[in-house]
């Protein structure tokens, strides 16, 4: 189970509290100076859980108890890349896919930004520097309408190329969301690179499998493993109106959020479990969700 398990955290200089003057970390690196945990909390009927206070939420790494560093619970503004498959298969899907991602951008906070990469056997990268607003719908209608369907399928070229323009990102808060209907048949890029990739990002990515039963080219297991090694999840709507259900539930989850941060403990270049955990009120169980670790930063040689 390796391949679903490893996780790295955002490597950056400094984090005030109020989040707002990080430096952009590299998905690259892989390593961390403070690590930074997006969490979602949800009660046993998988209502999301907000407003609570910092003191309820006690941080693991490797089994001990860490000081958070800041925490916040705030609707925080969030980094959103669309990856959207337009490929031949999604002929008479893509309408759906239109509906369903206005929607996420209209629950969203206005103040998000936005970018989609669309892609079919050619991966369709947005400008490096160009990042629109959520509350510009129009935008983001005029650019989804203009997709067509053809081709075959380059998931994986396309996954690389929303996490490297992710990575550039001003917001400290990003997350991809992944909707496609199969397989990957066209890609350059491995699988293993792009789950490598994935595991050191400081990314959630959320995936919509929009599957036919008897595609052979389904995909389950890697869009189960980009969600739960970057603390997201995976969806898989068996009709229009649950596609709809899904994007404004991720719409939800991201304006619903906490945000912890904590000094590693150790400098070591290994990988160090994350768990948090949550104190109920009364008898309420919570369920909690982040990402399941990190690669800590490694102590440079002495001479």
């Amino acid at each position: 189970m390796k391949l679903i398990v490893f996780l790295a955290a955002v490597s950056v200089a400094a984090i005030p509290g109020s989040l707002a003057q990080d430096r952009a970390p590299s998905f690259v690196s892989g390593t961390a100076e403070i690590v930074v945990l997006p969490v979602t909390v949800t009660n046993n009927h998988g209502t999301f859980v907000t407003n609570l206070p910092r003191d309820r939420f006690m941080v693991f790494d490797n089994g001990r108890r860490q000081e958070l560093a800041f925490f916040s619970g705030e609707d925080l503004p969030v980094t959103l890349g669309l990856i959207l498959d337009s490929s031949g298969s999604m002929a008479g899907k893509l309408p759906e896919v239109v509906v369903a991602t206005l929607a996420l951008a209209r629950s969203s906070n206005p103040d998000d930004e936005f970018f989609v990469v669309a892609f079919n056997d050619t991966v369709h990268e947005p400008d490096a520097d160009r990042l629109a607003v959520m509350s510009d719908v129009a935008a983001l209608d005029s650019e989804l309408r203009s997709l067509t369907a053809e081709g075959q399928t380059a998931l994986y070229d396309a996954l690389t190329a929303g996490l490297r323009r992710i990575a550039r990102a001003t917001k400290t808060r990003r997350a991809l969301v992944v909707v496609s209907d199969g397989g990957d048949n066209a890609s350059h890029v491995s699988l293993d690179r792009v789950l490598a990739d994935a595991r050191r990002s400081n990314v959630m990515i959320f995936t919509i499998g929009l599957f036919d039963v008897h595609d052979p080219d389904q995909n389950i297991g890697v869009l189960k493993s980009l969600a739960q090694s970057t603390g997201g999840e995976r969806f898989l709507p068996k009709s229009p109106a649950l596609l709809l259900q899904a994007c404004e539930r991720i719409a939800r989850e991201l304006r619903s959020g906490y945000t912890l941060g904590y000094i590693p403990p150790d400098r070591d270049g290994a990988f160090h479990r994350v768990r948090v955990e949550v104190e109920p009120f009364h008898s309420e169980k919570l369920t909690v969700r982040t990402r399941p670790g990190y690669f800590a930063a490694q102590e440079a040689a002495r001479e």
